[in-house]
C-alpha cells in the first residue's frame, strides 16, 4: 500500500524570524529559500507581509525567486492584512495565503476583545478574502491547545465551508503534552462533518521542550502537514526542528504510515546556513545538526560502531549531509572557479560589482588560511550582503589588540563615524572587552550587550571564528556578527556590524510587537 504524504512546511523565514535579534533581510530570505527549495521543502512561509514594507519585498522576492515549493505568507484576520499578504504570494508559481486569528478564552477576551461569534465572523471573512488571491488557504485557531473544544469544532467547520483547504492546529505556547495534543487532533478530525475536506496540520512550540513529540504524536493521529523550522529557530524556546521531524518519520517507517520528499542530503548545509545567516549558533548536542551528533566518545560506543554502525547509530551521519561538504578552493582559484561554487550552492550575485566585492574578501581570506570551505564562501556571502543593505554608518579600519599576562589588556583602533576618521583606545579585562569599549568610545550608542557567542565556522586552528553579538537598545534587538581568522577582530566586526543595524531602518521590531 502506497504510503501518504508528509507535507513538510518550513516557517523559520517566519516564526523563526521572530527570535529577538534574528531578522533576515530581502537577500538573506532569498538564499534560504533557494536552500529549502533545494531541500525539496513542500511548503516555505517566507514573512508577514504587513509587518513592513521590507517584509512584503522580500515575501515578494521568495514568490518570485522559487519555483518548484509552494510560497506562503502570514496574515491576521483582518482585511489588510490579507491583501497584503495575497499581493505578496501573487507571484509564487504555487502561492499560499496563511490567516489567523486567536480562538482561546484569554486570547479572545484579553487581546481580541472580541465575543466567539465576532470572532467566527472574522476568520471566515478572511478566508474569503484569501480565496480571491488563491485557492490555497490555510486557517489558524491561534491558541488551540487552551481552547473550547466546541468552539474550534464550530469555528473550523465554518473555514472549510468559507473555502480553508489546510486547518492549521498551533500550540502556540507550548503547554500540551503528546498524549493530549494527538487526542485533540483525532478528536478534530472526528468531530468537524467535513474534516475530510482539509489537510489537518499542526504548529508546535517547544516552551516544556515538547514541540517535536507533540509533532508526531499529531501525525500519529492525523495530520498531514507539520510546520517546523531549520535548527528549531523561533520566538522563546523555538518550534519543532524540521531535521528531527523529518528524519523521526524516515527512521522510524515502522511506526508512520506516511513519508516526506525531502533530500535529507540537504538538510546540514540548510542549518548551517540559517545558523550563519541568524547567528544564532547550533549546540554541539544538538540532534541531527549538532557537531556531537555522530560522534562517539565512550570506548564500549566506539568499540561497537567499530564493529557494525547500527549498533548505536540509527542514522548515517551522510544522510543529512555531514561530510558532504568539501574542500573547494584555495588562494590560487580564480575568479571562475569562486563563481561557480557560488552558484552550486545556491548563490547568484547580480551585479558584477558585489561580485568583485565577494571575490576581494575570499581572496584576503585565502591569504590567512589555506583551505577554503563552503560555510567560509557562506560566511563571506554573508558580509558582502550587509555590506550593500545596512548602511555602514560605522567601518572598522584598524584594529590593534594586546594581551599579556600580568599586563591589562588594552586595544587600539582605528574606525569610521558617518565617513570621518576616528581612533580610541580603552583597557579593559580582556582584548575583546577592550576593543567594545574602545568602539563605545567612539560610538556612544548606549546599546546593552545581550549576547556574545563564538562559533568556528570549519574546522582546524586556521578556522574563521564566527562571532555573534546582540545588542538592545529603545526597545530593539539585533544581531551583529563578524566573521575572521582573528577572534578579537572577528569580535569588533560582530559589535560593528550591530551598531549599524540599530542605526539602519531596514531592520525592524518583531512583527508581533
Amino acid at each position: 500500500m502506497a504510503r501518504e504524504h508528509l507535507i513538510i512546511f518550513d516557517t523559520t523565514m517566519r516564526d523563526g524570524e521572530q527570535s529577538p535579534g534574528a531578522s533576515m533581510t530581502k537577500e538573506e530570505k532569498i538564499r534560504i529559500g533557494r536552500q529549502l527549495e533545494r531541500m525539496r521543502v513542500d511548503v516555505i512561509e517566507a514573512g508577514f507581509p504587513a509587518a513592513s514594507d521590507g517584509d512584503f519585498a522580500a515575501v515578494q522576492a521568495v514568490a518570485r525567486t522559487v519555483k518548484d515549493s509552494t510560497v506562503c505568507g502570514l496574515a491576521r484576520a483582518n482585511e489588510n492584512d490579507v491583501r497584503r499578504c495575497g499581493e505578496a504570494v501573487r507571484g509564487a508559481a504555487s502561492p499560499r495565503v496563511h490567516t489567523f486569528i486567536a480562538t482561546s478564552p484569554i486570547h479572545m477576551e484579553k487581546k481580541l476583545r472580541m465575543e466567539p461569534s465576532q470572532v467566527i465572523d472574522q476568520a471566515v471573512r478572511a478566508v474569503k478574502w484569501a480565496r480571491e488571491y488563491t485557492d490555497n488557504v490555510e486557517f489558524s485557531p491561534e491558541d488551540a491547545g487552551r481552547s473550547d473544544i466546541d468552539f474550534l469544532c464550530r469555528i473550523i467547520e465554518q473555514v472549510i465551508k468559507a473555502g480553508a483547504t489546510t486547518i492549521n492546529v498551533p500550540d502556540t505556547v507550548g503547554y500540551t503534552l503528546p498524549e493530549a495534543f494527538g487526542g485533540l487532533i483525532r478528536t478534530l478530525r472526528e468531530r468537524v462533518p467535513n474534516s475530510d475536506k482539509v489537510i489537518w496540520s499542526v504548529h508546535c512550540h517547544n516552551d516544556l521542550g515538547l514541540a517535536v513529540a507533540n509533532s508526531l504524536s499529531a501525525v500519529l493521529n492525523g495530520a498531514r502537514q507539520v510546520e517546523c523550522t531549520i535548527n528549531g529557530l523561533g520566538e522563546r524556546a523555538g518550534n519543532a526542528a524540521l531535521e528531527e521531524i523529518v528524519m523521526a518519520v524516515r527512521t522510524r517507517q515502522d511506526m508512520f504510515p506516511c513519508e516526506t520528499r525531502i533530500d535529507t542530503t540537504q538538510i546540514v548545509p540548510a542549518s548551517r546556513l540559517v545558523s550563519g545567516v541568524t547567528g544564532f549558533p547550533v549546540q554541539p548536542n544538538k540532534a541531527i545538526v549538532g557537531a556531537n551528533a555522530f560522534a562517539h566518545e565512550s570506548g564500549i560506543h566506539q568499540d561497537g560502531v567499530l564493529k557494525s554502525r547500527d549498533t548505536y547509530e540509527i542514522m548515517r551521519a551522510q544522510d543529512v549531509g555531514w561530510n558532504a561538504n568539501k574542500l573547494v578552493l584555495g588562494k590560487l582559484s580564480g575568479r571562475n572557479a569562486f563563481k561557480t561554487r557560488l552558484s552550486e550552492l545556491g548563490i547568484v550575485i547580480e551585479s558584477e560589482e558585489a561580485l568583485n566585492a565577494a571575490f576581494k574578501r575570499f581572496k584576503d581570506l585565502a591569504d590567512k588560511k589555506h583551505e577554503i570551505f563552503d560555510e567560509d564562501l557562506q560566511a563571506i556571502i554573508s558580509e558582502s550582503e550587509h555590506d550593500e543593505v545596512i548602511n555602514e554608518h560605522f567601518r572598522l579600519v584598524s584594529l590593534l589588540a594586546h594581551s599579556e599576562t600580568g599586563v591589562l589588556p588594552f586595544a587600539r583602533l582605528v574606525m569610521t563615524d558617518a565617513g570621518r576618521e576616528m581612533r580610541a583606545e580603552s583597557a579593559g579585562s580582556g582584548p575583546v572587552d577592550a576593543s567594545f569599549k574602545a568602539i563605545e568610545n567612539v560610538a556612544k550608542s548606549g546599546a546593552e550587550l545581550l549576547l556574545y557567542s563564538v562559533n568556528s565556522i570549519t574546522t582546524g586552528t586556521d578556522a574563521q571564528g564566527e562571532v555573534t553579538v546582540r545588542l538592545s537598545k529603545g526597545g530593539r534587538i539585533v544581531n551583529g556578527q563578524g566573521a575572521d581568522t582573528d577572534i578579537v577582530v572577528a569580535s569588533a566586526k560582530a559589535y560593528i556590524d550591530a551598531l549599524n543595524k540599530l542605526q539602519s531602518k531596514l531592520e525592524r521590531v518583531n512583527p508581533q510587537v
